[in-house]
């Protein structure tokens, strides 16, 4: 399943447009903290925790305007829960690809960056993985070293659309969790290094 969303990641980056080849691409890698929502005991209703965890990604981006870029942004978290059912720790590691589009609003080296964008958040239990469709919102700041390297940070959040009748936290028969709600919320603040070729 991963290897289809880089898959279609490159697909995309191939058909766009020859101008962005003519601009250059820009290759950045970022780290940082997460906060997400919180798991259900299934037929219990009571709440399952989450641990907030950390991201990492990257993205490819090219310049569509002298304001405005496009983007492929991949972030992958990894959250551990412990089991109403067993008592026993589980992991669920998100995988989230997003098309973006984002604007830039420019001081002299200091940029303001406001993103928005659509794809799909690959959820993977260990027992079974599902995809969902996803969007996702921005703010960050970036500060220019020189034309190619910068430094930035961002607050990000995600939504995406889950089913909370899906079984992807059951083992067989046994559920450990579900989903509290069907809109999964996740928020991230991140560092990172971008460099333009």
């Amino acid at each position: 399943m991963k290897k289809t969303i880089f898959a279609t990641a490159t697909s995309i980056l191939l058909a766009s447009s020859t101008s962005a080849l003519a601009d250059g691409w820009e290759f950045s890698g970022h780290f940082g903290q997460t906060w997400t929502s919180d798991l259900t005991a299934l037929g219990t209703n009571q709440t399952i925790a989450i641990d907030d965890g950390n991201n990492y990604g990257f993205g490819i981006a090219w310049n569509d305007s002298p304001n405005g870029m496009g983007q492929v942004l991949f972030n992958f978290l990894s959250h551990d829960y412990v089991s109403g059912l067993d008592q026993q720790k589980h992991s669920l590691d998100i995988t989230y690809g997003h098309f973006n589009g984002v604007a830039l609003f420019r001081q002299e080296n200091y940029v303001t960056t406001v993103s928005l964008g659509l794809g799909g958040a690959m959820f993977d239990t260990g027992f079974n993985d599902k995809v969902y469709p996803s969007a996702t919102i921005s703010i960050g700041t970036r500060y220019e070293f020189s034309d190619k390297l910068a430094f930035f940070t961002e607050l990000r959040s995600y939504g995406s659309l889950v089913d909370e009748e899906d079984q992807l936290f059951c083992q067989g028969d046994s559920c450990h969790a579900e989903f509290e709600d069907s809109l999964w919320l996740e928020a991230n603040i991140s560092v990172g290094i971008s460099y333009r070729f």
